[in-house]
């Protein structure tokens, strides 16, 4: 079979590749298994020489990748592409590779030697997802390979070109073409795959269907997993916080990337002292957005990725207006709405009992909500299926942090939101996931513990 890119910008088809056959998918995994102890074997410093190198080669071909982005998935070409981040987090992960995959000495005396060495798994197989298709792919990627893992990637269907770029600047640098292998394959195969036990680790970033999907293929197998599935994730903006600074931030962290960010704000609390503000600052700032041609430099929020993820999210909205809400922006400001080039919205008059406010939405609409009080806030923010991120605005250190000590969710920020710090492990709890990407623990979970007992003669 073959996979298809159907661009958002005008539903053209903009790349098309054939899957793998089974055989020639356990091919490529025993090819993988065959250098992988070579690679191992190799310095620690010259692994992360290799990847540093391989992460440059992609930033040389950032004038490339940008429009091509902007038709695989619809981010406008004025963002510039992810070489930013996707940067900033193989460097991180290069920085403390030596301290966090060092041995942990117990005894080293004249009657023993004791220590735990953390070892690779084998063979990662990662996953990646199509809305930052290079950054999400490189919190893997990268510490794998500097563990001394070997790497299978299997990129999304939306962004097939991703992963060939990937591959081809790691070669270029010297990476050994078996040590990192791009593949295409189709969902049978790679559960196949995964329920044969061909891989050490598999991390998986996307739907919760597709998490618990890789669950079931590795059920019995004992495979490590990794897996990040999405996110409904909220904002509170208590009575003393920075007005304008947390409508610039959480607007920006609801639409940007037309609101296809795991991590995004999909739902707002604010203060009832705050609201009417708040929403009326809101809406100003959104009113000003250009839906438009991703590759046009004008343009502010593209496309989402497919119709249908449009289609879905009008339905929220539509469902949620027959409920009782209120929409804010005008659609007489975005003439370009239809089919995958979905206009922004606000929300108020909302409750939980409104699919908006529960189920992930990846799109560009948030619904805002009044609050009483740190209870309320603390209550309506728990309820939810997801817990990957929350945003606190409070001057108030002490208070932020003890609201965030109450809530279910694996990263809490303060003024700030949307943002993936690689010294902090990328986590989540409840259908978000389980394990942790990047900082030292990314490092653990991309190795194991291998304890060694040495009595001395």
């Amino acid at each position: 079979m073959t996979i298809k890119c159907i661009s958002p910008v005008d539903g053209s088809v903009y790349a098309e590749r054939p899957t793998l056959t089974r055989v020639e998918a356990d091919a490529a995994v025993a090819r993988a298994k065959t250098v992988q102890i070579e690679w191992a074997a190799r310095p620690l410093d010259e692994r992360i020489s290799l990847v540093l190198a391989g992460v440059a080669k992609v930033g040389e071909m950032n004038d490339l990748i940008v429009p091509e982005l902007a038709w695989q998935m619809g981010r406008p070409v004025r963002y510039g592409g992810e070489f930013g981040g996707f940067n900033e987090r193989a460097q991180y992960m290069a920085d403390i590779a030596h301290e966090s995959l060092a041995p942990t000495m117990v005894e080293d005396s004249d009657k023993f030697r004791r220590m735990i060495k953390r070892v690779p798994h084998g063979v990662v197989l990662v996953v990646a997802p199509w809305n930052y298709p290079f950054m999400t792919a490189i919190n893997t990627i990268a510490p794998a390979l500097i563990a001394g893992n070997v790497v299978v990637l299997k990129h999304a269907s939306q962004t097939p070109i991703v992963g060939e770029r990937m591959a081809e600047a790691f070669h270029a640098a010297g990476v050994p073409a078996d040590v990192f292998q791009n593949v295409f394959l189709d969902h049978q195969t790679t559960s196949d795959l995964i329920a044969t036990r061909s891989f050490g680790f598999v991390n998986f970033t996307g739907s919760v269907a597709g998490g618990a999907a890789m669950e079931k293929a590795a059920a019995g197998t004992f495979t490590n997993m990794g897996l990040e599935l999405g996110g409904k994730d909220p904002g509170y903006v208590m009575e003393n916080a920075d007005l304008d600074a947390a409508v610039d931030t959480l607007m920006d962290g609801a639409m940007f990337n037309s609101g296809q960010c795991c991590c995004g704000i999909e739902r707002i609390y604010v203060h009832e002292s705050l609201f009417e503000a708040f929403v009326e600052k809101a809406v100003a700032l959104v009113s000003t957005y250009k839906l438009g041609n991703p590759l046009d430099p004008e343009t502010t929020i593209g496309p989402v990725a497919q119709v249908r993820f449009a289609d879905g999210v009008r339905s929220q909205i539509a469902d949620a207006v027959a409920a009782g809400a209120k929409t804010h922006i005008d659609p007489a400001l975005f003439p370009q709405d239809g089919g995958a080039y979905l206009m922004p919205q606000i929300l108020t008059d909302v409750t939980h009992d409104m699919r908006v406010m529960r189920e992930e939405s990846f799109g560009p609409v948030v619904g805002i909500m009044p609050v009483k009080s740190d209870a309320e806030a603390i209550a309506l923010m728990n309820d939810c299926d997801y817990g990957l991120t929350a945003s606190l605005w409070t001057p108030d250190t002490e208070r932020a942090e003890a609201i965030a000590d109450q809530l279910e969710t694996g990263t809490v920020f303060m003024n700030r939101a949307d943002y993936l710090d690689p010294a902090l492990c990328w986590t989540g709890c409840k259908d978000t996931g389980r394990g942790g990407g990047l900082s030292v623990i990314g490092f653990h979970n991309l190795t194991r513990p291998k304890s060694y007992h040495m009595k001395k003669a």
